[in-house]
């Protein structure tokens, strides 16, 4: 296990494109932190600066208290796990697994005991003598994965290793890996574009946008106090709620509407009014007039697609709480309120 510390790390490319800012962040020893960002954003690029797969044009990465900017990646002490599982066709999952050790010079009665250790934990043993074409995509994975463990490194760096899955695989493979981390202990980075997957994986997150860091912050920070506007829209599904408003005397207003609620900041002028969809509540005395357009039904939830001031808007309910389509009156949940700076996306 490692510690892994970004000191000011930097990629320009040579036609002079900045594809990550001057970047600082430590990641703990055992820790599981997800870059989660859009395409482009950099989280990859910063992935490969670590595993030595991309030259660092400026700065300092230390993997435990070792600087390796000029370390190859075969001497980092990492194992990377790949979108497209890169397995060898010809071999066995044995052979796969045990691929890596081999050409380390690694005794074979130890490859076969550790390559025997992951099967098991991974459930792969009655697959071990089959070839890649024989499997599903889920155990293609997981022979990635045992090919990883069984080198023991001291970081796991994970590059959307599930995009390729259907979505009722990704949410059993997501738990999976996050189980085996825990149960290794071993620090581990992972890179996905998809935020459910950052939300329900991640000791802490750090959202990206155009290669710099928008928030460092675990789930519960990131979901509940999103830092801009772009975290607010990016993460959650669905996303915050975000509307033009008026914080006037001490009270946020909407397209005059009158008395929404007390402004929890000193700010004064327009803002971005941001909240949560399942932080409203549809109450006949509500203070607010929200016109209901569409009405989903989620099985246990339905979501309620509309306007509020003319500005959209969406409501998350229960099942079992009665809604109609047209006119509805809702409550904000004043602990719930975000403000956000108009011009910056800043919190407020």
């Amino acid at each position: 296990m490692a510690q892994v510390s970004l000191e000011g790390i930097r990629k320009v490319y040579p036609n002079g494109f900045q594809a990550v800012e001057a970047t600082d962040f430590t990641i703990r020893d055992g820790e599981f932190v997800v870059l989660v960002g859009p395409s482009g954003c950099g989280k990859s690029t910063l992935l490969r600066m670590i595993a030595g797969l991309e030259d660092i044009t400026e700065g300092t990465l230390k993997i435990g208290d070792r600087v390796v900017n000029d370390v190859d990646p075969a001497d980092r002490d990492i194992a990377m796990v790949f979108q497209n599982y890169a397995l060898y066709p010809h071999m066995t999952v044995r052979r796969n697994i045990g691929y890596g050790l081999k050409n380390r010079g690694t005794p074979a009665s130890e490859i076969a005991a550790k390559v025997e250790d992951a099967a098991r934990m991974l459930n792969l043993t009655d697959y071990l003598d089959r070839k890649p074409a024989q499997l599903s995509g889920g155990q293609r994975q997981r022979v990635a994965m045992g090919r990883a463990v069984v080198r023991d490194p001291a970081l796991f760096l994970f590059d959307e290793p599930l995009s390729n899955l259907d979505a009722k695989l990704r949410n059993q493979m997501r738990i999976e890996i996050k189980a085996l981390q825990r149960r290794l202990g071993t620090t581990a980075v992972y890179v996905t574009h998809d935020q459910v997957e950052a939300m329900t994986m991640a000791d802490r997150i750090i959202v990206l946008n155009a290669g710099r860091i928008e928030q460092i912050g675990t789930p519960s920070e990131i979901y509940h106090n999103p830092a801009s506007t772009f975290v607010a829209s990016f993460m959650g599904a669905p996303p915050m709620n975000l509307i033009a408003a008026q914080v006037d005397r001490g009270q946020v207003r909407i397209n005059g509407y009158d008395g929404i609620m007390p402004a929890p900041t000193s700010a004064n002028g327009p803002v971005t009014l941001g909240i949560r969809p399942e932080d409203i509540e549809l109450d006949g005395q509500g203070s607010v007039p929200f016109q209901v357009d569409i009405l989903e039904e989620l099985g246990a939830h339905r979501l309620l697609h509309g306007q509020l001031a003319g500005q959209p808007f969406t409501v998350l309910i229960n099942k079992d709480h009665a809604a109609q389509m047209g006119e509805n009156r809702i409550t904000l949940k004043p602990e719930a309120l975000r403000l956000f700076d108009t011009e910056t996306g800043r919190t407020l």
